[in-house]
């Protein structure tokens, strides 16, 4: 990949926020569920909190419960967010013993496997997993495309 024009580069995704009025809901997901762990937050004049996967802050969360701010009811525009991730069966058993809904795909070709899920304000959360590196059974080969919906 090159820098882009004159050495400008947008880089890569560095996080995703979200504006919630179920913040210890939506902590409790990405902890309980996802396995990401709170972290520290600069001191705002607002609460909320920022979720950490591997030591990055990847999720920041806003509490606008005290706020007349309406909750949106999904990603808006926005359908997804993906994850590279590693641990496809374990992520599999662990939503399951958690009673989450969720949607496990092979993209077609074979060499990514997906699994998708719903944080508690509506977010789909994409999990992609480079199929060379994982064990256990693929899930089914799947022609439509999720982001199409």
């Amino acid at each position: 990949m090159g820098a882009g024009l004159g050495g400008v580069s947008v880089g890569v995704l560095d996080h995703f926020n979200i504006r919630t009025r179920n913040l210890a809901e939506t902590v409790r997901f990405y902890e309980d569920v996802l396995g990401l762990e709170k972290g520290a937050r600069p001191n705002f004049a607002f609460p909320g909190a920022w979720m950490y996967s591997e030591g990055k802050a990847v999720v920041h969360l806003v509490d606008i419960s005290s706020t007349s701010e309406p909750q949106k009811p999904d990603s808006g525009v926005v359908h997804h967010v993906a994850f590279v991730s590693r641990g496809f069966d374990g992520m599999k058993q662990r939503l399951t013993s958690k009673g989450m809904k969720f949607d496990s795909r092979q993209v077609p070709g074979g060499d990514l496997w997906q699994i998708f899920v719903h944080d508690p304000n509506g977010v789909m959360i994409e999990l992609n997993y480079e199929a060379a590196l994982e064990q256990g059974a693929a899930p089914a080969e799947m022609a439509d495309d999720i982001g199409r919906q």
